[in-house]
């Protein structure tokens, strides 16, 4: 089914909920209903509690109402007409206001018969203050068997947390129930790989009420994940010429005032204000930063390409019902680079950023696909610059593309505020698609900071501005990477590589031997000794993703040869600990 459409039948089954509730809840203030990624939902203020176990009765109630819904119309109403219809939902009120100060009409969508006295719903009839987006007729394109309502949830008024709880019911809706049925599948697959579960289990990080929500905490294993991916990708840097700099954590306003960000997200920063009463923020981005280092001296064009290399903290003020495990968080680190360049020399930097990114994440068995984010032409307030220079820009992106001989998805509307980007897009081994890498070109902020090198004729010239981000923020990759390998990591980035388990206290002398043989070679390996029975400690090595577990009994202290078998149960047997443990080497020098 075409997007549009799809789009359509969600939003056209939010309005079938609400009809549903308001029947059977008469006294109920319905708010808002859209779309999203996996079928609909709406918000709503009950004068009494429901719970997932209401769902049943409000999806038979949708069933029966459908039969009856053969068209939506629509027409236009004044502000007193439409105030007067929602003169008890003050939700709705609201949400007027705002239409008549945007100076929009006010719609009104309508969906089988109203009563005679014009309430809101009747047994088959509804009307709801819209914008417009259903199907044509909801009776013969929605399959009753293809949506199903998944849960009751709370959520802020327009998301904030200083407004009033309401009541989100969620469905699912798809085309048919075949799409559904695989969705929901899938969905259960991807509960057992939640990264907020795998990464407790797996004791990778922790989140504490103390510390705050969206601030996630470290522990030693986790920090050493971390550690590892980024050294990697410091490692392909470090190949293509990059340079590490570092920078503060919080910066004076000033400095996000001249690079544009300040108009755009100064809702979004963490503000402080000094004892002097100055006005600083902590940084959301690292980039403003970047071009301050840039800028301490003057530059030959023979002295670039200049590339920074920086993984470093941010922080964003992100509202609490928008938090979600790794993937949304108010403190997130970022593998950032950025290179000052000529343009001339946008392309080959470029094509070194794009190689960069499809060597790091083919370890991981992703497969990339390419989006040209562009600007929107009908919206160009959203965007800093000219519009010749951004035209200018997505050529440049066009070529690289071209010159890569790869088919890219058209992107309009979705560039930076401050210039167009190429994203790279991973699917996961459940097939759900994220955004990942991204290269984006700014020709913008080096203008607003008069960024620039002397040329070949001893003039000024401009420079241009790359932004590279490999894992982007390290957290949301951590959620994407846990999810992706079920917490399965490949052997050079687990926290433990060899777990040998003794199976009585008189073989932990020659467990302590292989120990120390493993360590001296910088394997991480782990002795699960201690009162446990034998089947515990085994059940507790493989539960932490062991690549590689040994048990040692009397067989192997007395043959000098010993029996591993890997997570996916495969075993190999009568091997030397000496020709394991190169075999074990290559696999982490190799990162298979």
């Amino acid at each position: 089914m075409e997007k549009e459409k799809l789009h359509n039948l969600r939003h056209s089954l939010a309005h079938l909920l609400a009809a549903a509730v308001l029947e059977m809840w008469p006294d109920t203030k319905n708010t808002i209903g859209p779309s999203i990624d996996d079928g609909f939902y709406y918000d709503f203020e009950f004068s009494s509690p429901i719970s997932d176990k209401d769902l049943p009765k409000i999806e038979k109630k949708m069933r029966e109402i459908l039969k009856s819904w053969k068209e939506f119309t629509h027409e236009e109403k004044t502000e007193q007409e439409a105030k007067e219809y929602f003169k008890n939902n003050e939700y709705k009120i609201e949400l007027i206001d705002e239409i008549i100060n945007k100076k929009e009409p006010i719609t009104f969508y309508t969906c089988g018969k109203l009563a005679p006295s014009g309430a809101e719903s009747s047994c088959s009839g509804f009307t709801d203050l819209c914008r417009g987006g259903h199907l044509e007729n909801p009776k013969e394109e929605i399959k009753p068997d293809s949506f199903k309502l998944d849960r009751v949830a709370g959520a802020y008024w327009r998301g904030d947390e200083k407004n009033k709880m309401l009541t989100r019911i969620y469905g699912l809706s798809f085309e048919t129930k075949e799409e559904l049925d695989t969705y929901l599948n899938q969905r259960e697959e991807a509960r057992k790989r939640d990264h907020k579960k795998l990464g407790k289990e797996l004791d990778l990080f922790t989140f504490s009420e103390l510390v705050g929500s969206g601030l996630p905490l470290w522990t030693p294993k986790g920090t050493l994940v971390r550690n590892l991916l980024d050294e990697y990708v410091w490692q392909l840097r470090q190949k293509a010429g990059y340079v590490k700099v570092e920078i503060p954590h919080i910066t004076k306003k000033e400095l996000y005032i001249t690079s544009g960000h300040w108009d755009k997200f100064k809702d979004e920063l963490f503000r402080i204000t000094t004892r002097e009463g100055h006005e600083f923020a902590m940084k959301p981005m690292n980039c403003p930063h970047h071009t301050q280092i840039f800028a301490r001296k003057a530059w030959s064009y023979r002295e670039l390409p200049q590339r920074y290399a920086n993984t470093t903290a941010c922080y964003r003020d992100e509202q609490s019902g928008e938090l979600a495990g790794l993937s949304r968080v108010r403190a997130f680190a970022q593998d950032d680079a950025h290179v000052f360049c000529r343009m001339d020399q946008t392309k080959e930097e470029f094509l070194k950023i794009w190689d960069i990114i499809h060597n790091f994440y083919k370890v991981f068995g992703f497969n990339l696909q390419v989006r040209l984010s562009t600007h929107d032409p009908e919206k160009m307030e959203k965007y800093l610059g000219e519009e010749e220079n951004w035209e200018k820009a997505e050529n440049i992106l066009r070529e690289i593309i071209k010159e890569k001989n790869v088919e890219a998805i058209n992107g309009v509307g979705e560039a930076a505020f401050y210039g167009p980007k190429l994203d790279f897009m991973a699917k996961d081994s459940l097939g759900r698609e994220w955004q990942v890498a991204t290269i984006q070109l700014d020709m913008n902020m080096p203008e607003r900071f008069d960024l620039s090198c002397t040329n070949e004729k001893g003039a000024k010239e401009r420079i241009v501005m790359l932004h590279a981000a490999i894992m982007g923020s390290i957290e949301r990759f951590m959620s994407v990477l846990i999810e992706h390998t079920a917490g399965n990591f490949p052997t050079w980035l687990s926290p433990i590589q060899v777990a040998i388990i003794p199976v009585r206290e008189n073989h932990i002398e020659e467990a302590k031997k292989l120990f120390d043989m493993f360590s001296q070679a910088s394997i991480r390996t782990e002795i699960f000794e201690g009162n446990d029975s034998l089947g515990k400690r085994i059940y507790q090595a493989k539960d932490m993703k062991t690549p590689f577990v040994i048990v040692l009994g009397d067989k192997e202290v007395s043959s000098g040869v010993i029996t591993i078998e890997n997570r996916d149960g495969i075993k190999t047997e009568g091997i030397s600990a000496k020709d394991f443990l190169e075999k074990v080497k290559k696999e982490i020098e190799d990162k298979k």
